[in-house]
């Protein structure tokens, strides 16, 4: 099989953690900033809500913080301490170049759907020099609900004018690829800082273990 094009219309990248390793700067936050609430870190809450963001992080803080926490204040504080440390650039993660000149080359069209806002998306992707790459920009308060719930990448599809079924999604995240799932989309998981468990990958497509490893996938019409 020759290139992706016969296997998939579009491509939908998440971007925190698959193709810029923002992952570690939310992690050095969380401490901060709900200690500024008077509140500790409990164990597992960035892993609970890596890949949401909106009601669906508000409800998972309530649940495992406290239900008095304001998650406005908070998401506000949170996200100007992340956005101070964002303003002095991000790395990009290894196989991005790579991977986006692949599909360039094949003319795949492509989308980012993130949990971040989109000004932060477009910084993001401006600072690795990849914002001219994509067709289709889609952050979560442009949806209904966050990730896990399909939404973002449904919208992505839509925007770009693929099916789910012919669309692959990339994701670091487990939410990401809970919602790739649930939206009927080819769905690869790339780990970033947590390995997936037997029920993540019983749902995921793929599990690469790079952005390298998915261009090859495609190159040698691996996935499928």
């Amino acid at each position: 099989m020759e290139g992706v094009r016969h296997m998939f219309d579009g491509v939908i990248f998440d971007m925190d953690g698959l193709m810029v390793d923002t992952e570690p700067v939310w992690m050095e936050c969380w401490e901060p900033a709900l200690a500024h609430f008077g509140y500790d870190v409990p164990p597992e809450l960035a892993d609970a809500v890596r890949g949401s963001a909106g009601d669906t992080a508000s409800r998972i803080l309530h649940k495992m913080v406290s239900p008095q926490l304001d998650t406005k204040a908070f998401w506000d504080y949170f996200s100007s301490l992340a956005e101070e440390i964002f303003s002095k650039g991000v790395k990009k993660k290894p196989g991005i170049d790579e991977l986006l000149a692949y599909l360039g080359d094949k003319s795949v069209p492509c989308a980012v759907a993130s949990s971040s806002s989109k000004k932060g998306i477009e910084r993001n992707l401006r600072f690795i020099g990849a914002l001219d790459r994509f067709d289709a920009i889609v952050p979560s308060s442009e949806v209904a609900h966050a990730k896990p719930a399909p939404d973002i990448f449904l919208e992505a599809a839509r925007r770009l004018g693929t099916s789910p079924s012919r669309t692959m999604v990339l994701e670091d995240s487990f939410n990401g690829v809970r919602a790739g799932a649930a939206g009927g989309f080819f769905t690869v998981l790339v780990p970033d800082l947590v390995c997936p468990d037997d029920g993540i990958r019983s749902l995921a497509s793929r599990v690469c273990t790079s952005l390298f490893d998915v261009r090859d996938l495609l190159y040698h019409g691996e996935v499928g």
